[in-house]
């Protein structure tokens, strides 16, 4: 029996890194989808482009971050890198991981000494260089501290994944020239369409960099390709309109959605206000019932600019509670952080002295569903019957297309509200020195007035604008030849 080398790390911890490890001693992994989100290609190319010695994924909870790491190191060890050449380890619940004042480095030194029986540095002189996955590290402190040194005197491929956009956020100034981030949402169509074995088309927009976006036989060649692909792609959407685009509710499609909606209330939502955003600053404990209400009103004001004088407003009279705007203000960022929410700022162009309100976008309209036990799907007849439902919808397909572009790496989105007679802008998409505005106009006919806050913020040289785009329920002919018009579902 081996005698592992004393590090200070006692046997529950070294029991843990070995069932999170089972390769280490030749056993089965356990059982992944068969399916893959596209995030396995995304990191799997920073290895080959080497960029950077880290590279950060980043995305709310039950995304698939794990499974996709998981499905990584099958494919490592797949192409025969040798299993004690792989190191994982999941910071999220394991306390025993929390060992001492540098636990990254104390764990890693165990692993050279116990299980690679080299360093790091000497395995990648033979060419036989480590992977190491770190799940959730923001829940340590100092950890990006840790990521510099390891990365700073180690020749060692890193994947770090987190679910708060705050404290990864903070990690990146130490982490600067040393990292490669992706940002992960929710489910594309084409990765549903794939998890339900339907003979789905590859995504438009390759992971080959954003700029392709500023140009407008892009999104004309987008539509396009929705077309051709029309039968799919509504097939698809219709899946995604009555489920959302969380894994589990497509993994799952035979479940019914009550059951899922409870899933996701206690795996995301619940976990996210009772775990992940329990303590603040210095073990302070946040108010949970508050954490609650507030992402209650999210949920209802999804797609919308609510103002934080509403919201606390609201909130007071539910709690019957005096709580101020300041703390409202803080909580919402919190919620923010964690990207179960998406707070997308206002465009500074036109702001002077008063800042206007975040728009609010839900990382999935599923969320809402689930957590307010009101089902309004985004495909349905839209009649006279059915005109709260319409209104819903409509902001609802605005804070799905907020919650899209936020999710695109390196991307700048902004919406506009509306100052005097110049007319609000739904979303407005900075690219370098070129803009994009956005609007989104879910209803069933299309008219000359819904071009008209596009035309306007297009005329205006300032803000650099060669085209926009117009955001539809349906296909529909474009009024102006600048404006691009393309199908929610595409």
């Amino acid at each position: 029996m081996k005698q592992f080398k004393h590090t200070g790390i006692d046997f529950t911890t070294i029991s843990a890194l070995h069932q999170m490890n089972p390769w280490w001693k030749g056993n089965a992994m356990e059982q992944l989808p068969l399916t893959r989100r596209h995030l396995v290609g995304q990191i799997e190319k920073r290895f080959e482009y080497q960029l950077a010695p880290i590279t950060v994924v980043r995305g709310s909870r039950q995304i698939g971050k794990t499974t996709a790491c998981l499905h990584v190191i099958s494919d490592l060890l797949e192409k025969g890198v040798h299993a004690k050449r792989i190191l994982r380890i999941q910071f999220d619940d394991i306390e025993s991981f929390r060992i001492g004042k540098d636990p990254v480095l104390t764990l890693v030194d165990w692993y050279e000494k116990n299980i690679l029986d080299d360093t790091l540095n000497n395995a990648a002189s033979k060419n036989e260089g480590c992977f190491i996955f770190f799940d959730e590290i923001q829940n340590l402190d100092d950890w990006s501290t840790q990521l510099k040194f390891l990365a700073d005197h180690n020749t060692v491929t890193s994947v770090v994944t987190g679910s708060s956009a705050l404290r990864i956020e903070l990690g990146r100034d130490s982490l600067a020239g040393r990292i490669n981030t992706i940002e992960v949402g929710t489910l594309s169509l084409t990765e549903i369409g794939k998890i339900r074995n339907l003979s789905t088309p590859e995504p438009y927009l390759p992971d080959n960099g954003i700029s392709k976006l500023k140009r407008k036989d892009f999104w004309e060649g987008l539509k396009i390709y929705g077309q051709i692909n029309s039968t799919i792609v509504n097939e698809i959407f219709t899946a995604f309109s009555e489920r959302g685009a969380y894994p589990i509710a497509h993994l799952r499609a035979k479940a019914p959605w009550e059951l899922v909606a409870d899933q996701l209330n206690e795996t995301v939502i619940k976990r996210v206000i009772q775990h992940d955003l329990r303590l603040g600053e210095k073990g302070r404990k946040r108010d949970p019932q508050l954490l609650e209400e507030l992402f209650r009103l999210c949920c209802r004001y999804a797609g919308q600019t609510p103002g934080i004088g509403k919201l606390t407003q609201e909130i007071q009279i539910a709690l019957r509670a005096n709580i101020g705007v300041q703390r409202v203000r803080a909580y919402l960022k919190f919620l923010s952080d964690t990207l179960l929410i998406r707070l997308i700022q206002p465009l500074e162009i036109r702001l002077k002295k008063k800042r206007s309100d975040p728009k609010i976008c839900l990382a999935d309209h599923g969320l809402r569903s689930s957590w307010l036990q009101e089902h309004i799907p985004l495909e349905f007849e839209n009649d006279e019957r059915n005109k709260d439902m319409a209104t819903i919808a409509g902001f609802l397909a605005e804070s799905v297309v907020g919650a899209l572009f936020s999710s695109i790496g390196g991307l700048d989105l902004s919406h506009l509200p509306g100052k005097g007679k110049e007319p609000e802008i739904d979303f407005v998409i900075t690219l370098g020195d070129q803009r994009i505005p956005v609007e989104v106009k879910y209803r069933n006919s299309i008219k000359s007035e819904h071009y008209i806050g596009l035309q306007s913020f297009m005329d205006t040289p300032i803000n650099r604008a060669p085209f926009g785009l117009l955001i539809t329920k349906n296909e529909t002919e474009s009024m102006d030849e600048r404006v691009v018009t393309i199908p929610l579902k595409h």
